[in-house]
């Protein structure tokens, strides 16, 4: 494994480079310049909205590339690189569809808002974790917004109370499981792989050149664009079936870890 060779690294947030306490460490921030005088393109690609993860980032949010929305929506700096919205007619067939499905909490995202129904104190609670910017509304299928995907909370298991619901809809629309508690259903090419591809792309960067961090189903695109492909300890058993490596858990410093060593590898190579 000849880490030297990486020249873009990216990184799922909640559960990856995001510890429990959904914090990114002071050692991230310190492996990150070390990176940028390496002149290592960074993408954090997450399914959160894209303010929360500038939020989480605002120290160098001017210096790297985000993937929000599970791929929906990317930016650089003020330049928006790619948006992929939900197909008009398929928001309403969706909550039509997640009407029948009981105790759970339908979020339309939007580039810059999200829009929620507001009929649970505890939800909104939950909810402003991962969004930062957010809007009450009366009823969702009233709105007429563009929307980049779907959102479903449910508090005890998103891939045993939702998708079981929803996973017909798979082939003309994306539906991911992106976490314990959340589903995310968009436009087919609304996903991280898509995106990275993109961003690949742009920067004429190869696989081979390409680390990538994960730890659930909604990094699985992506993690099959990279050579360096790493599982987290705590990952989903699909992530660590699919990942060409695995490295510590979240807590543990499982990404910081592999950036050091990544670094101390292009030292060597100098």
């Amino acid at each position: 494994m000849d880490l030297s060779k990486v020249k873009m690294v990216v990184t799922d947030m909640d559960g990856t480079l995001l510890n429990s306490n959904h914090e990114v460490s002071s050692r991230f921030f310190e492996l990150f310049e070390k990176m940028k005088q390496e002149g290592i393109i960074f993408i954090a690609a997450s399914g959160r909205q894209y303010h929360s993860i500038v939020d989480k980032l605002l120290p160098i949010k001017n210096d790297i590339i985000v993937i929000a929305e599970n791929g929906g929506f990317a930016m650089q700096k003020d330049t928006e690189l790619l948006a992929t919205p939900l197909p008009n007619g398929d928001k309403n067939n969706v909550l039509t569809v997640l009407d029948t499905i009981d105790n759970i909490h339908p979020v339309l995202c939007g580039k810059h808002n999200a829009y929620i129904k507001s009929d649970s104190e505890e939800f909104e609670a939950k909810l402003r974790e991962y969004y930062t910017d957010y809007k009450v509304v009366d009823n969702l299928k009233d709105f007429d917004g563009e929307i980049l995907k779907i959102a479903i909370y449910h508090f005890e298991s998103s891939e045993k109370y939702i998708y079981p619901s929803v996973s017909h809809l798979e082939g003309s629309l994306k539906v991911k499981v992106s976490g314990e508690n959340w589903v995310d259903i968009s436009s087919p090419n609304a996903h991280k792989g898509y995106a990275l591809q993109k961003m690949q792309e742009r920067f004429n960067i190869t696989p081979a050149e390409t680390m990538v961090f994960g730890d659930y189903n909604n990094d699985l695109e992506m993690l099959a664009l990279a050579d360096f492909s790493f599982a987290m300890e705590n990952a989903h058993p699909n992530v660590k079936d699919a990942a060409n490596y695995l490295t510590d858990t979240n807590d543990n410093f499982g990404v910081e870890n592999i950036l050091q060593s990544m670094l101390t590898a292009k030292k060597l190579n100098q």
